[in-house]
Order: C-alpha cells, then sequence, then structure tokens
C-alpha cells in the first residue's frame, strides 16, 4: 500500500513537472504547493534530487518532438568533403547559440548550487518570483512590439547570450522576448536551452546524492521512474499546447496566473508561519 501511494504521488509529481516546466508559470513554485500535500516520507537527500531528477523526463520530450531540429549530423551535406560533410551546419550552429546562452547559468550553478537551495527554494523567493516576472509578462505584452528574429536560424549569439540561460521557461522566454524573439522563436529556444541546462542540473544532484553515501531503494527507484515518464507523457501535451497557444494569444493569461500563484503561495507560508506557528516551507 505505502509503495501504490508513493507510486501515486509521483504520477502527480509527474503531470506537474510536465506541465509546469515548459509553461511560464513556474515549476518550482507548483512543487512548493505539492510538496504542503504530497509527502513521500523518504529523506531530504531524496527528495532534492527528486524534484531535479524528474526533469529528465520532460528533457527527452524535447528530443523526441524536435528531433529534426536537433540532431547535427546526416549523411551528406552536399557541400563539405570529410567529416564535415556529415553535419549540419545550420543545426551545428544552434548549438553553439544555446551552448553559449547555458554558460552563465552553468557556472553558477556549479558555484552556487547549494547556496541557491539553502536560499531561494522557498515560499517567500518563489512567490516573489511569480509576482514580478507576471507583471513583466503583463507590461512587455502591453508595449507594441515588432519582433526582429522569428525563426531559431536568426538569432545571434548576442542575442542567446543575453537570454538567462536557465531551465526555468518564465525568464528565459521573457528575456528571449525582451532580446527581440518572436513569441513561438523565444518559446523553442527556451525548451532547447533547458536541455544542457537540466540535464546538467540533473548530474550534478545525482553526483551529490551518491556522494553523500546514498542509494536508491527499490521504492524510491519506482518513485523516480514513474515521476520521469509521466513528465515525459505530459510534457508532449504541453510543448504542443504551449507553441500552438502562441501563434494565437499573447502571454497575458500566463503573467496573471503567475501574480495570482504567487499571492497563493504568500498566502500559505503566512498562514504557517503566523497563524499556525509553523515553519515555512523550504
Amino acid at each position: 500500500m505505502d509503495l501504490f501511494l508513493s507510486i501515486l504521488k509521483s504520477v502527480i509529481y509527474g503531470v506537474i513537472e510536465g506541465i509546469t516546466e515548459w509553461l511560464p508559470i513556474s515549476s518550482t513554485g507548483h512543487m512548493i504547493l505539492a510538496e504542503q500535500v504530497l509527502k513521500f516520507g523518504y529523506t531530504e537527500d531524496f527528495m532534492e534530487m527528486f524534484r531535479v531528477v524528474i526533469q529528465l523526463g520532460a528533457i527527452l520530450a524535447v528530443v523526441v518532438l524536435y528531433f529534426h531540429k536537433l540532431w547535427p549530423f546526416c549523411k551528406d551535406n552536399g557541400r563539405d568533403t570529410g567529416f564535415a560533410a556529415h553535419l549540419r551546419w545550420p543545426v551545428v550552429r544552434l548549438w553553439f547559440k544555446i551552448i553559449a546562452a547555458c554558460v552563465p547559468a552553468a557556472v553558477l550553478g556549479i558555484l552556487l548550487d547549494d547556496w541557491m537551495d539553502a536560499h531561494l527554494y522557498n515560499s517567500v523567493v518563489v512567490a516573489l518570483m511569480l509576482i514580478v516576472y507576471g507583471v513583466a509578462f503583463i507590461l512587455i505584452e502591453r508595449r507594441p512590439r515588432v519582433p526582429t528574429t522569428t525563426k531559431l536560424s536568426r538569432i545571434t549569439y548576442p542575442q542567446a547570450f543575453k537570454v538567462p540561460g536557465t531551465s526555468r521557461s518564465g525568464s528565459t522566454i521573457l528575456g528571449g522576448m525582451l532580446c527581440g524573439m518572436s513569441r513561438p522563436a523565444a518559446s523553442q529556444f527556451t525548451f532547447f536551452l533547458a536541455i544542457p541546462v537540466m540535464a546538467g542540473a540533473s548530474l550534478l544532484k545525482l553526483v551529490k546524492f551518491f556522494g553523500k553515501g546514498n542509494s536508491f531503494t527499490l521504492d524510491q527507484t519506482v518513485v523516480l521512474i514513474v515521476g520521469c515518464a509521466v513528465a515525459f507523457i505530459v510534457s508532449i501535451i504541453a510543448i504542443r499546447f504551449l507553441m500552438d497557444y502562441v501563434k494565437r494569444h499573447t502571454f497575458t493569461a500566463f503573467g496573471v496566473y503567475r501574480i495570482a500563484l504567487g499571492i497563493v503561495v504568500l498566502v500559505i507560508w503566512g498562514v504557517q508561519t503566523f497563524v499556525l506557528k509553523a515553519p515555512a516551507a523550504v
């Protein structure tokens, strides 16, 4: 029965991850709310690792959906000779731009991973970021704007470097739009940025988890696999929805949702801290 309940909770986590990782509504904010209700009973080391590694399922969804745009190799491009003849150069250049965007986040992530977990993964900070980015989405959508970049192939290195190369879709989409990208271009670039960022973050968490002498129990292995699988399936649906949505709509609705969610998170934190005298969620 305990394993069944853990699997059920993992399914719910996977659904939350699959939706919120790609829609610009903050996966962290939703995870904090989920953790108020869904408590696995596992160690904090496992949960810290779980909430990041479950993203691997979401990454796989991007790879599957956009494999034709991400795979840099071909049989023969008809122009070059030797190894270069087997490269799709537009895709290679796109990967260089993705790497350029990820470098700052990768450096900060490696140096400040523990500090960010301790100081940024909490209700107050997440709620404030939800509200700030929600307001930013509303403001940028109200400002008349003609995108200068509507295709991924037209993204420049300065644009790529200015986009915050994180796994947070809200910040990267907003950054892309501020750099002149259209909504679809900013959204797709965000998906691609998430691949190295989330893969690197997952690897870092796994190394730290095992480095502390931890190991997976059978229950934990099943829970992690189920969470990743559900996140993969739901991510495919969420990505397709978002790409269809941004062709016809603005991000204003997501901005309003972020503000409302931020207020909810703050209210829950306030009740726990000042009314129930319980420690804030971390």
